[in-house]
């Protein structure tokens, strides 16, 4: 069908005078066209009333699509089975054209951040390989909205343990805070409400507090808002591991920063720009770090246990025996275990990231071979002192 620039071209030549098959060798269509524009005396470009195939069968496709919930696929082979002669194609075009099943496109918007304003920070559960099994893991990603600077870490579990230990190494890596950190409305860090609503759990608003920054949530269901976090997920998924193998965890948080420093150096092109060097804007404008910033840990209460160790997660630490029986305090950091008796004694342990029911024994917590098993001091208590008793020697003269 030639368009309305075409038929404007075809009118004024032919009003210059230029024949017909010279107005179709310029333009490189048929001579029929031509006539076929010149007897019309219009731009106008004609609507097509052709015949669809699927019309005759309109009520059935209603009926059929409440039926098969909206499953196109089950209603053409309903149709087919009842004799109709339609194709997949016919089926789909005549739905569209008629709003059956289909929603008018909304079109996209656009947010602009200047340096520094926001961090967005959201998981996602991917699957990969580590220590020789299939396994889920749980991707926490972190992206600077201006400079598009990306940083992800897997962890077993997201729980909000997790969730200040990522934060902490991620702004870290970035060398600075911004003003509001967003996030997908999580119950690790949402006490109540949603969107602009939202209220925060006080640990995780004291956390904030303490780099500068405050928690903020969108709205429910407009993850276009968090779009800069939500993207590069697929990314991770289809490039860093798609056909990569992990050792350990400690392998898989490794390699994945050096990824993402190699990424970070990356032309991308949908930005027109290497991220690394938008960084190097973005961070004059990042709040800067403070000073110390104390190690993010988890402190329990836990008894040892008849043999010598302290449960955690399914998990066992050995301590010495002559803690056997006694209450001691459990200190959880992002890599260590620190079982603590008093302010002098101390056990520490290497922490195992998930639970996998494993005994950790240290040599130095159990007696040498042959050597005897100091058993612990019973204290006896003293029994008051009350005039109206005897004293102790009468007591026994009788």
């Amino acid at each position: 069908m030639l368009s309305q620039a075409q038929r404007t071209a075809i009118l004024e030549l032919h009003t210059q005078g230029v024949a017909k098959r010279e107005i179709a060798r310029v333009l490189g269509i048929s001579r029929v066209a031509v006539r076929k524009v010149l007897r019309s005396n219009s731009t106008t470009v004609p609507e097509m009333n052709r015949a669809q195939k699927a019309e005759p069968y309109r009520q059935q496709i209603l009926e059929f699509f409440e039926q098969c919930k909206g499953n196109l696929v089950r209603v053409h082979e309903e149709l087919r089975a009842g004799g109709a002669q339609l194709s997949y194609a016919a089926l789909t075009a005549f739905c569209r054209r008629h709003g059956i099943g289909y929603r008018p496109p909304q079109p996209a918007g656009r947010y602009d951040f200047a340096c520094g304003e926001e961090l967005q920070h959201d998981t996602s559960p991917h699957e990969l390989e580590l220590a020789g099994r299939k396994r889920k893991v749980q991707t926490a990603s972190a992206v600077l909205c201006y400079s598009r600077m990306l940083f992800f870490q897997c962890y077993p579990t997201f729980q909000r343990f997790d969730c200040k230990v990522f934060l902490t190494d991620a702004l870290r890596y970035m060398g600075g805070a911004t003003a509001r950190v967003m996030i997908d409305n999580t119950h690790v860090v949402v006490l109540r409400g949603s969107g602009r609503d939202m209220v925060p759990v006080p640990e995780m608003a004291a956390f904030g507090e303490r780099f500068g920054f405050e928690f903020v949530a969108h709205a429910i269901g407009n993850a276009n808002r968090s779009g800069r976090v939500e993207r590069p997920f697929s990314f991770i998924e289809g490039n860093f591991l798609a056909g990569r193998t992990f050792s350990s965890w400690e392998d898989l948080n490794q390699r994945a920063r050096e990824w993402c420093d190699k990424v970070n150096s990356t032309y991308k092109k949908h930005i027109r720009a290497v991220p690394r060097e938008l960084y190097t804007v973005e961070r004059l404008h990042l709040k800067p770090l403070p000073a110390w910033i104390p190690e993010v840990y988890r402190l329990q209460q836990r008894l040892v246990d008849i043999e010598g160790y302290v449960a955690l997660h399914t998990n066992r630490y050995s301590v010495p025996v002559e803690w056997i029986g006694r209450r001691v305090e459990v200190r959880e950091t992002k890599d260590k275990i620190e079982i603590q008796l008093d302010t002098r004694r101390l056990a520490p342990h290497r922490r195992i990231a998930e639970a996998e029911r494993q005994r950790i024994t240290l040599a130095e917590h159990r007696p040498p071979r042959g050597q005897p098993t100091p058993r612990p001091v019973r204290i006896r208590k003293r029994m008051p002192f009350s005039p109206l008793l005897p004293s102790w020697p009468n007591m026994w003269r009788g």
